[in-house]
């Protein structure tokens, strides 16, 4: 067996991530877990893998979880992984994201209704607005008159439903071959509203070159505005050691969903 170190990719660093060549001659995408927390994302990802076989799910090739903790997935490193996005291929996420939302959901999956809290980053806004305000994303008195309609409109979205979401849609997470759209990376798998996973991937196909977001969603029922808190909440806050990459990512998207909400709830532009 012979391995290649894969170097880049997401905005963690507490993976070690191979590609792998099987003796019988087949190549694998190996992830080691580097701490706790990427154990415990390595084993809620593979209780997706093992329990779902649907077109858009790439192959669980092995798993190893005892000294330490190990997934194995087929291959995708030679399929096309955007950006750029060629022609259809966006049309070819929308109808992909409705067959894994028409496909029944592993059980003991979270539901998003038990992680809004999580997501409703407007509540962490309001008792310390300083993160958000010394990012520069917003004023102070944009934000003490937005305020209590951004919460408002968070807190009250229909997050409910049994459809399966895969929750971290973006460009780093999906590829294509030979007609095929694979998604990877299912530790954030939940049961919910699908359209939330729709709303949580336009910011990034916005910064990629794509629609605005309203274009594709002229009403999101206050998801937008969820999102927004999420990545508003997130954008000012110190960088976490084992993901250095994800605050500017985070601000660069809360660029996009700040107006998205501002405009869907009739409040000015930030």
């Amino acid at each position: 067996m012979r391995r290649q170190p894969i170097l880049g990719g997401g905005y963690g660093s507490n993976t070690r991530r191979w590609r792998v060549e099987l003796d019988d001659g087949r190549t694998a995408f190996v992830k080691l877990a580097l701490d706790d927390v990427a154990a415990e994302w390595l084993r809620d990802e593979h209780r997706v893998y093992s329990s779902l076989e649907a077109p858009f799910m790439p192959e669980l090739l092995g798993w190893y979880d005892d000294n330490s903790t190990l997934l194995a997935i087929e291959d995708l490193s030679a399929a096309y992984w955007p950006p750029p996005w060629q022609p259809g291929q966006v049309e070819q996420v929308l109808a992909t994201l409705g067959d894994v939302a028409a496909t029944a959901p592993p059980a003991g999956l979270t539901t998003l209704e038990e992680l809004r809290e999580r997501l409703n980053g407007w509540e962490l806004v309001a008792s310390d607005p300083e993160p958000l305000l010394t990012s520069g994303l917003v004023g102070r008195d944009w934000l003490e008159r937005a305020l209590p309609r951004l919460r408002e409109a968070a807190a009250a979205c229909d997050l409910s439903g049994d459809a399966l979401l895969h929750l971290d849609v973006r460009s780093d997470n999906l590829c294509f071959r030979e007609g095929h759209l694979f998604l990877v990376d299912w530790n954030l798998a939940c049961v919910g509203n699908p359209l939330l996973d729709l709303v949580a991937w336009l910011p990034s196909l916005r910064l990629e070159g794509g629609p605005e977001p309203w274009e594709l969603i002229p009403e999101s029922g206050g998801l937008a505005t969820l999102i927004a808190g999420y990545f508003a909440s997130r954008a000012g806050l110190p960088t976490p050691s084992t993901a250095p990459r994800v605050r500017p990512f985070q601000r660069r998207q809360a660029e996009i969903t700040l107006p998205w909400a501002a405009r869907e709830l009739g409040l000015p532009p930030p």
